[in-house]
């Protein structure tokens, strides 16, 4: 009670000073805030936003074996990104896209995947240690076998943290994508016109396609179909030199038919022209 009472009058006797001291401490509470305030400003540019490592999971990681990127390789008519040697074990016993189920290629699939480096260079950034795991293995398995060791594929006693950036980014692995040796068969496609009647088709980006000589007639049209977005109503024409092809004939069996009049520059020329079908 007293000391209740003792405040009071010293509240009372001290008012003149104790608004100067609050006037001094609102004051520096002021200073203080400006300071933090210029000091959070100063500072807020050079802060970094981080994200947990999971967020990028949908982006890095491989669908079909659920493990982050390994020689990334991109389907070309869809754009979805597997692990090299998951989407060719895929693609021995399917022709369509793991993810979105689309037809890649009727017979070779495996001519339409790139090799995605930029990507790979990136998950070995995000992903610490991976790329030095990834070598070791690599390693270990040439030397179980009694292999070579590829090129690209240092030691891991050789390559922990002794090479300049450039010189590491030079041995990184080459996972160039090489064409397999039954896609023997360079194609040109030109495209002759369209008969009156015939409208809304896109043009055909790419003319030059490689295949399997055991592809045929059939499989170049169903690629231009699918190419130029041709109605069911349209049919396709295809022509090599002077001859209509049937649609069972082997891409093979034009070129020895043919000869080598049908050849320009070593890819067989072949012409189309949309049709509608006879009444």
């Amino acid at each position: 009670m007293d000391g209740t009472v003792d405040g009071v009058v010293e509240e009372g006797s001290t008012r003149g000073s104790s608004s100067r001291t609050d006037a001094s401490l609102s004051g520096q509470d002021e200073r203080r805030d400006s300071d933090h305030s210029q000091r959070t400003h100063e500072t807020h540019p050079d802060d970094e936003h981080s994200l947990p490592l999971r967020e990028f999971y949908p982006y890095i990681r491989c669908a079909l074996c659920n493990g982050f990127f390994i020689d990334a390789t991109t389907i070309t008519e869809c754009l979805h990104t597997f692990c090299k040697s998951c989407i060719v074990k895929h693609f021995f016993y399917s022709n369509r896209c793991p993810n979105c189920s689309i037809v890649v290629h009727q017979t070779q699939p495996l001519y339409s995947i790139r090799p995605d480096r930029q990507l790979q260079d990136i998950v070995f950034k995000m992903v610490p240690y991976l790329e030095e795991d990834e070598r070791s293995r690599i390693y270990a398995f040439y030397k179980q076998r009694g292999l070579d060791v590829p090129k690209p594929v240092a030691s891991p006693a050789t390559y922990q943290g002794k090479l300049h950036h450039r010189q590491k980014k030079d041995m990184l692995p080459q996972s160039v994508f090489t064409i397999p040796s039954e896609l023997d068969v360079s194609l040109m496609l030109e495209f002759v016109g369209a008969e009156k009647g015939i409208e809304n088709y896109k043009p055909l980006e790419r003319k030059y396609v490689r295949v399997s000589g055991e592809a045929t007639v059939r499989h170049v049209e169903l690629f231009i179909r699918r190419k130029m977005e041709l109605s069911q109503n349209c049919k396709v024409d295809v022509v090599c030199g002077e001859h209509l092809l049937e649609q069972y004939q082997s891409l093979r069996e034009v070129c020895k038919t043919m000869g080598k009049n049908a050849l320009q520059d070593g890819m067989l020329v072949l012409h189309f022209g949309l049709v509608l079908p006879a009444q």
